[in-house]
Formats: C-alpha cells, sequence, structure tokens
C-alpha cells in the first residue's frame, strides 16, 4: 500500500490524474496531509466519496506513532519509532522555555562510522523516506509546540539527499506545512556533491561536524576525513561565503573530547581555518555515559576554549547537553534497546 504522506505536491498531482480527478484536488490533499494533519481518507470530506474510495484501494496516509517514549529528568523526550522494513529509528525533542527544538533522523544507522558516536556502532541499516522523516514530526501529539528543526539524530542528512530535499519541500512549502527556513538547521559530517546541490537548492540553515581542526587527527575520529578532506569542505563554504551573509547561518559543531581536541593548539588551529567565514562555533562537551572510551571536558575547560575563541574573533558558545540520562543528548541516539519490552 503506497503512503500518501511524505508525497510532494507535484506527485500527489500524479495521482490525481491517475484517478481523474482536476488537478486542483492535488492541492486539497496536501492541505489534508500537511496543514489538517488527518489520520484517515474519511476525514478529507471535500474530496468526493468515489475518490476517496479509488484512493483507499491503492493508497493509505501512512503516518504511524512512535512505539515508545523515554522522558528525561530535564523534559527531553526521546521518541523510538519502526521503519517499514522493521529497522528501528529515534528521534528527541528538547524544549527550553519558548524555544522548542526536534531532532530529527534520517537514516537509520550512518556508514560512516565515527568513532565517539554511538549512531556510528550501528552500521548503516537503511535510508528513511520522505515519509518516514517526516512521520518523526507530523506524529507527534503536541507537533504545534515545536519551533525549531534539527537533523542531527541518527544517520547522515546528506547521504539521503532525495529524501531530504523532499522533506525540506514539504516543511517549507506554502502547501506544505509552510515553515520558515530559518526554523531548519542540517547537519553533515560534510558531504561535497550533497553539499553542493543543498547550497543550491535549499535556503535551510547548515551545521558542519568538525570536531578537529587538523586533518589527520579528524580522519582518526571521523573516517569521512579520507574521503572528504576538511579543507575540501571549508573551501566550498569560503567560494560560496555570500550565502551566508544575510539571516542564514553556517555553524560549525565541534564536541569537545578530554585529551583529542581540547588543547591550545586545537583552538589556534581552528581560528586559522575558520578565517574569513561569517560563522559560529558551537561547543558541546562530549556525553561520556557510553560504552565509548571517550570523556568530555570539565565546564571550566569548555568555557576556557570558548572565551579564546571569542578573543581571537570567532563567535564561539556552548550547548547545554539535554537529555543524557535517556540517552537523548547529541551522539547517544542508538535504538540499542529497541527489543526491550517489544
Amino acid at each position: 500500500m503506497d503512503k500518501l504522506y511524505g508525497k510532494t505536491l507535484s506527485e500527489l498531482k500524479e495521482i490525481v490524474a491517475d484517478g481523474g480527478e482536476k488537478p486542483f484536488k492535488a492541492q486539497q490533499l496536501a492541505q489534508w496531509l500537511y496543514e489538517k494533519n488527518v489520520s484517515s481518507l474519511e476525514e478529507m470530506t471535500n474530496l468526493s466519496k468515489g475518490f476517496r474510495e479509488k484512493l483507499a484501494v491503492s493508497h493509505e496516509i501512512g503516518r504511524v506513532p512512535p512505539i515508545r517514549e523515554s522522558v528525561s529528568q530535564d523534559e527531553t523526550r526521546k521518541y523510538l519509532f519502526q521503519t517499514e522494513r522493521k529497522n528501528y529509528i529515534e528521534s528527541a525533542w528538547i524544549p527550553d522555555r519558548e524555544r522548542s527544538t526536534l531532532c530529527l533522523s534520517t537514516q537509520g544507522g550512518c556508514k560512516w562510522g565515527c568513532k565517539f558516536c554511538m549512531t556510528g556502532t550501528m552500521g548503516f541499516k537503511e535510508q528513511l523516506s520522505a515519509g518516514e522523516i517526516l512521520n518523526q514530526y507530523g506524529s507527534l501529539p503536541f507537533r504545534e509546540r515545536v519551533t525549531n528543526f534539527v537533523f542531527m539524530g541518527m544517520g547522515e542528512p546528506l547521504d539521503n539527499m532525495d529524501s531530504l530535499m523532499k522533506t525540506l519541500e514539504i516543511m517549507t512549502s506554502d502547501w506544505g506545512y509552510a515553515l520558515s527556513p530559518r526554523r531548519i538547521t542540517v547537519s553533515t559530517v560534510g558531504i561535497l556533491p550533497g553539499l553542493e546541490r543543498f547550497l543550491a537548492e535549499s535556503e535551510c540553515h547548515l551545521a558542519y561536524s568538525l570536531h578537529n581542526p587538523f586533518s589527520g587527527e579528524r580522519a582518526a575520529l571521523m573516517p569521512v576525513e579520507k574521503t572528504y578532506p576538511l579543507h575540501d569542505v571549508i573551501a566550498l563554504f569560503k567560494k560560496n561565503r555570500d550565502l551566508f551573509k544575510g539571516q542564514r547561518r553556517l555553524t560549525f559543531e565541534y564536541t569537545l573530547i578530554e585529551g583529542e581536541n581540547d588543547s591550545r593548539r586545537h583552538a589556534e588551529e581552528l581560528v586559522r581555518l575558520l578565517n574569513g567565514l561569517r560563522t559560529r562555533v558551537n561547543l558541546i562537551s562530549y556525553n561520556s555515559g557510553t560504552d565509548l572510551p571517550w570523556h568530555g571536558v570539565s565546564r571550566k575547560a569548555a568555557e576556557d576554549f570558548r572565551d579564546f575563541l571569542n578573543s581571537k574573533g570567532l563567535t564561539a558558545t556552548i550547548r547545554n547537553s539535554r537529555g543524557g540520562d535517556i540517552e537523548a543528548a547529541c551522539g547517544l541516539l542508538s535504538a540499542r534497546t529497541a527489543s526491550e519490552d517489544q
């Protein structure tokens, strides 16, 4: 049974045409799916009964609820979903006063194997469809409370470009969820072909997972460096620096790992590397409570690192870790307990 949820307007037009209906019905379908977020074809009351019955033969809405919710002491919530192919993915909702951020996954697992990331320990399972990515938002009962979106969950977004771009189209189009691209940030380890397409076709914010400014050291932590070196990625950013002169934001994500990338030498190289870019560095202390052999830095060490960058003209901030007690914090999503209680 084909899923309607996750279809773009052009795809809905094809479905409508195949059903012998007038083209404007596609707009109505999109309104029911995204603006009104209905859960059944029967609720689409301005579509004829005959058309709904015809649709029901081969299509369903395709939005499914999470199979488990975990709630942190800090009110972060983690959601476990089962995919059509019986794999598991996770997303996280992080409320913070007036701001509320939803962290979305784009793949089951990840093939890039960053050494400090729990998702990387899973290996690669599958690509998510646009519907499965969007479902992490559309299935939430309080979705209207979400103010911001980050594609920083399981997987590498730019490794699943077609589904990602369809998702962003639905999220930002007037016929879809009509969200501002300034509310959406896509994170990447630096997949160059995907980066070039993303910069050309999307206006959403971009976050680059850097984590070490020295290519050899980064390669030891992040195997992607051997395929897409950081210097090539930063050269692309500098070539396209005009894209980030307005409200569109470029951020460098930097997880501070004790003894690995937290020295003054690393801070100085960051300053040199990012010279000439309008950007900011988002510092994240590594979440230590995992099976991996890494440790986060102290708050004071993070502040000293931040203050040095700021003193040299780089804008640097520290991201407060949330949801660590339910393995919902940055780098911890892995669905490793998915089989529990099933």
